[in-house]
């Protein structure tokens, strides 16, 4: 991206730029002018770093069995954009290309109060006085640790304001050539605030700069990858290049058009969904243990507490995957032990914890139907939610730890999106192998097992035992509901038989496997004195 951003400030400068990825469309021509709308506003737009869109996908099964229209996600863009703007998510984006570059955005001029619009207003100061008090206002809020350009003082000393002979000219060029790279004439189009190129400037020097600045060399001992452009260090640049951007005092916009903007392909398969959930959250742990941790990084900026908030909930999220893991294999160890996920209580504090549950469960349905989202979707969510955390998230803790103390660096595989020549959804139960199953299918087992376990156990033990046997049987049937969608990609189509089917006839035959051994039928009883009762004088 990096490169393909130089050759096109040497070759076109345009001031905006369109980032798609390569399998997505534009779907709706009048898109791009909905964001000229708000990068061109005289307003907010000098404020505005990119305007971003929701991604929308061609190609997912009607159910959409593993949540790739993952709309809860974009539901966040929309409360952010109430406070400094969403993430960037790597496609669907409109640039405004001086953000790439490092720059901080222009500071607002405070309007002047209502006690001094009496007085008369403020004394006017000469130029030179209003860019230091600018300076003095932008070091207040712009951390150390946040690189910030400012473009005038730049084209200042390209234009050789402020130097008393060529010598500064000389070293302000350097700097300049130190940040951006040895290109003379790359480095003149940064400075270009509206875009275009030189007049003075011909096809063939624009092409010869052109190849210069996609060399492999170009950004040795520059400032490309680390303050300027898309930044190294994630997979998951996206999240970090839009992380610095908002640290130096840049906003973003979410634009949501009626009809999508663009539309791109997406994983249908249970195996590449996964592998791709995996590549997210391992982004995300790297962002985490990195210097560019929203823990800490950028304080005395211009990033907002909210918005920080939000990095922070974006880049720790993988880390509930441990406690979830915990939760998904309770309910099995206490079918198992004959023990229960909770002490014994009265009957009094049973209803307030059902009362409780109940409402935490119907307040997260009414904010999904408040934000327009179905309760079908806000349940896809819900599963994916649980299958991802088991298995991806849960490898990307681990991979990430591996790769920060061991330096350990893992690959990627690279994510295979929905191809439908077959017809009829063939890669959604095309079968996969893949380790990140491993966890998901150990969890379903010995939950199954905990079932059958705990209901012969209820068996033998006599009608008392029940009752405490349907509160655990509840909790082991809430984390096998939840992983349904992983239990039907790993049946395939099966001859497309149901997959409820096939899970209740494995429960019911073990069951009532246990309860004839128990009955046993065919075997002769005789009758004849107790033994328990006349022990062996009988």
């Amino acid at each position: 991206m990096n490169a393909l951003v130089r050759v096109s400030a040497v070759l076109t400068n345009g001031q905006y730029m369109l980032n798609l990825d390569c399998d997505h469309y534009i779907n709706n021509s009048k898109a791009v002018r909905e964001a000229m709308c708000f990068l061109m506003d005289p307003n907010l737009g000098p404020q505005v770093c990119y305007v971003q869109f929701p991604q929308r996908f061609d190609g997912i099964d009607r159910n959409d069995r593993y949540a790739n229209r993952n709309t809860v996600f974009f539901i966040n863009l929309r409360g952010l954009d109430g406070i400094q703007g969403p993430v960037y998510v790597g496609t669907g984006c409109v640039f405004n290309r001086t953000a790439i570059y490092g720059y901080e955005p222009p500071i607002k001029a405070k309007k002047p109060g209502f006690l001094a619009s009496l007085c008369g207003g403020k004394k006017k100061t000469s130029k030179s006085k209003k860019r230091s008090s600018d300076k003095k206002k932008s070091n207040k809020h712009v951390d150390s640790s946040v690189p910030v350009f400012n473009l005038e003082d730049i084209e200042e000393g390209v234009e050789g304001a402020g130097f008393d002979d060529e010598k500064s000219v000389l070293m302000s060029q350097m700097s300049l050539e130190k940040r951006f790279g040895q290109s003379a004439a790359f480095v003149a189009s940064t400075l270009m605030e509206y875009g275009g190129v030189p007049q003075s400037s011909t096809p063939e020097s624009l092409l010869k700069e052109a190849i210069h600045v996609i060399s492999c060399g170009y950004e040795d001992k520059s400032e490309w990858g680390t303050e300027i452009g898309w930044i190294y260090g994630s997979v998951t640049e996206d999240i970090l290049t839009g992380f610095k951007m908002h640290a130096r005092g840049w906003r973003s916009v979410y634009c949501m058009p009626k009809r999508p903007a663009f539309k791109g392909s997406a994983p249908i398969n249970l195996s590449d969904r996964l592998n791709q959930v995996l590549r997210w959250a391992l982004g995300s742990v790297e962002i985490l243990f990195s210097r560019h941790c929203p823990l800490w990084y950028g304080y005395g900026g211009r990033l907002k507490f909210l918005e920080r908030f939000a990095y922070i909930n974006t880049t720790i999220y993988p880390l509930t995957s441990l406690p979830l893991l915990v939760y998904c294999i309770l309910p099995a160890i206490c079918l198992l032990t004959g023990k229960f996920i909770m002490p014994e209580i009265s009957n009094l504090a049973s209803i307030w914890f059902i009362a409780l549950f109940l409402s935490i469960f119907a307040t997260g349905i009414l904010e999904m139907r408040w934000s327009g989202v179905g309760i079908d979707e806000w349940w896809r969510n819900e599963q994916f939610w649980v299958i991802g955390g088991i298995s991806a998230h849960l490898f990307a803790v681990f991979q990430g730890l591996l790769k920060v103390l061991a330096g350990i660096d893992t690959n990627f595989t690279v994510t295979s999106k929905a191809n439908d020549e077959e017809g009829d959804f063939a890669e959604l139960y095309m079968f996969k192998w893949t380790t990140l199953l491993i966890p998901p299918t150990t969890i379903l087992i010995i939950n199954m097992v905990g079932v059958v376990a705990g209901t012969s156990y209820a068996i033998n033990s006599g009608y008392q035992s029940w009752g405490p046997l349907f509160g655990k049987l509840f909790f082991a049937f809430w984390v096998i509901v939840h992983l349904y969608p992983f239990l039907k990609g790993l049946m395939g189509r099966q001859n497309r038989t149901p997959t409820i089917v096939i899970v209740w006839a494995v429960l019911l035959a073990s069951i009532f496997s246990l309860l004839w051994v128990r009955v046993d039928p065919f075997t002769t009883r005789l009758a004849g004195p107790n033994i328990q009762t006349c022990g062996i004088n009988c």
